[in-house]
């Protein structure tokens, strides 16, 4: 399913492109702007992702994690490695609260699309002011 969204046969709103992963947001987030960080690698499970490509995606998150902080309501960034909905290796980020949005039984079901679309623009938005214009997509 990521491949798909990857390549453009389906849609994703994409905050982050380089030559190795990509960032797109949630249609089932656990918080305003919940992103995944996915490795155009098609790599199942992360413990199998050749190191330096796990060191580029936790980069990555990391650098999505602080726009998160600036672009939205949270005391943290969460972090969550998976798996088991897709079988394509991607890591969760999102600005959390508390340690209750960490399940994803609180994930939203039916998300407002405009709000997504506006997330999306203000984690865009703040990964430019950081200095990220080159990898972050237009608007």
């Amino acid at each position: 399913m990521f491949t798909r969204i990857i390549d453009g046969r389906v849609p994703g709103d994409f905050v982050w492109k380089d030559d190795a992963v990509v960032v797109f947001l949630s249609i089932g987030p656990l918080a305003d702007g919940h992103a995944l960080v996915v490795p155009r690698a098609e790599v199942d499970a992360w413990t199998d992702l050749p190191a330096d490509l796990l060191a580029h995606v936790m980069e990555v998150a990391q650098l999505v994690g602080k726009a998160q902080l600036q672009a939205f309501d949270g005391d943290r960034i969460g972090v969550i490695v998976a798996g088991f909905e897709v079988p394509h290796t991607h890591v969760h980020v999102f600005p959390a609260t508390s340690e209750a949005q960490f399940d994803f039984a609180n994930a939203a079901k039916d998300p407002d699309r405009d709000r997504l679309a506006a997330n999306g623009r203000a984690l865009r938005a703040a990964l430019r002011a950081a200095g990220h214009e080159a990898t972050v997509p237009a608007d």
